[in-house]
């Protein structure tokens, strides 16, 4: 009889155990759940950058900026002075000045530049010759500028989908890039408001870019 019930009692006490521990194991799979549906807690800020935007009137900077900021882009006017949009993305919010592009209005350009991290030169590569030429000038200048010349640039060869849209490897050939900004972190893409996806893409490369420098920044 003894013997009969100390099996009994060894019985349900292992069965208790067992018991006890698959309750604690659902329960901990049940806090889990409810922890990742309920109490993920405010995402982290996304870093935001201060960019300039740069480029001859016509070129399509403001454009490109509204569709971007998924605004219609049918009554867009050229930019007379500056404006200021919050582009945002999944990784960073960039804040772009832009400048107008008129003759008038180019020479105050780097009354602007202050406190700018990154640069954005938007061309017209279906522009005539003299103003392919204006353009390669001031793009130069910009390259050059004290404020400006550590900064990450995008350089972005817009209308694209005109036919007489010079190539990226022209624009490049054109604007001798390769001799001017070596050394520098630039980056040149073709653009046009009918391909979005693209426009991202080159957006995305620029934040690469100016996250590496922040990183350098941090190491220093």
């Amino acid at each position: 009889m003894s013997v009969t019930l100390v099996m009994l009692s060894n019985f349900f006490f292992s069965f208790g155990l067992n018991f006890l521990s698959q309750c604690l194991i659902k329960r901990n799979k049940f806090f889990k759940c409810f922890r990742a549906l309920c109490c993920k807690g405010p995402p982290p800020a996304r870093p935001e950058y201060d960019l300039v935007c740069i480029g001859l009137t016509g070129s399509g900077k403001t454009s490109l900026l509204s569709k971007l900021c998924s605004e219609s882009p049918d009554n867009v006017v050229s930019t007379t002075g500056f404006s200021i949009k919050a582009v945002p993305f999944q990784n960073a919010i960039l804040n772009i000045k832009e400048l107008g592009g008129a003759d008038n209005i180019r020479k105050y350009w780097s009354r602007y530049y202050q406190g700018s991290q990154g640069v954005i030169f938007v061309l017209d590569s279906a522009s005539s010759e003299d103003d392919l030429e204006t353009a390669r000038n001031e793009l130069h200048s910009a390259l050059q500028h004290p404020q400006l010349c550590t900064l990450p640039f995008l350089i972005l060869a817009n209308h694209q989908d005109k036919p007489a849209a010079r190539s990226v490897q022209e624009v490049k050939k054109y604007f001798e890039l390769e001799p001017l900004a070596r050394g520098k972190r630039w980056i040149l893409q073709p653009c046009s408001l009918d391909d979005m996806e693209a426009l991202k893409d080159s957006f995305s490369q620029l934040i690469n870019l100016l996250e590496e420098k922040d990183h350098e920044a941090v190491r220093m």
